[in-house]
């Protein structure tokens, strides 16, 4: 079970009160700071989610936590004929609906207001789900996962693009120290939100990946189970299907 951690320790707001908050605060500076502080390299490995995706010709594809939108843009190229953008966090889906507007993709993406863990769309409805740098703010892991697994059509794709942590010594140790000392920094010298990237950080060197992961996902009932890891393992690609 994956640690609760909640990005304002002195609230007595839930979990998923205290994200969506943040994330309406630090919307308009999140795409930036998120380029700064993964030295670009999200683009690629949002590329290879995409890639993923693209194999198996989805028609529609809902991208759950899709915050400014950045995957549900690039999975236009897909050609799906409908992506569903959902967020908590309608200041980050303001941002993204105006990125949508300016590449004219308005046709094929909407961006909803919604909750993972009780998403507003019937059983076996979509062909691909992902979820980016989303899935450890779930409030509550399993059922959110469990809310996949149920609007997911059988044979569908399942595909999760999450932080984890190296397991080779030397990277561990360069992770752990850029994770909780540089990052948090960042966050300081350029957010208006100075408790959110300290949260980003701590919830990241938290959440349970590889096998872990895997094991949860299995739990819940997806099959074909499978991690990726990336860029010296400081990213998981994790995909899995529904029988």
């Amino acid at each position: 079970m994956a640690e609760k951690v909640k990005p304002y320790k002195n609230s007595n707001a839930s979990k998923k009160e205290q994200v969506t908050e943040m994330f309406d605060t630090i919307s308009n500076e999140y795409d930036g700071l998120n380029r700064v502080i993964s030295f670009g390299i999200d683009v690629k490995w949002r590329n290879k989610v995409v890639k993923i995706v693209s194999q198996k010709q989805p028609e529609n594809i809902l991208d759950i936590a899709t915050g400014t939108g950045d995957l549900a843009i690039n999975l236009a190229s897909t050609n799906a004929k409908e992506i569903i953008g959902l967020d908590i966090s309608n200041g980050m889906l303001e941002v993204g609906r105006k990125k949508i507007v300016t590449k004219k993709l308005e046709n094929i993406i909407s961006m909803v207001i919604g909750d993972s863990e009780n998403l507003p769309f019937g059983d076996n409805t979509f062909d691909a789900i992902t979820v980016a740098f989303g899935i450890r703010n779930f409030e509550n892991l399993e059922k959110g996962l469990s809310e996949i697994l149920r609007v997911l059509k059988p044979n569908g794709i399942f595909v999760i693009l999450e932080t984890s942590v190296p397991t080779n010594p030397i990277y561990k140790f360069g992770y752990n120290i850029y994770s909780k000392f540089i990052l948090p920094t960042i966050g300081k010298l350029f957010s208006k939100d100075k408790i959110a990237y300290n949260y980003l950080s701590e919830s990241a060197s938290v959440f349970p990946y590889g096998e872990e992961l895997n094991n949860i996902l299995r739990k819940i009932g997806f099959i074909n189970v499978e991690d990726k890891p990336q860029t010296m393992g400081v990213a998981t690609i994790y995909t899995a299907s529904k029988a």
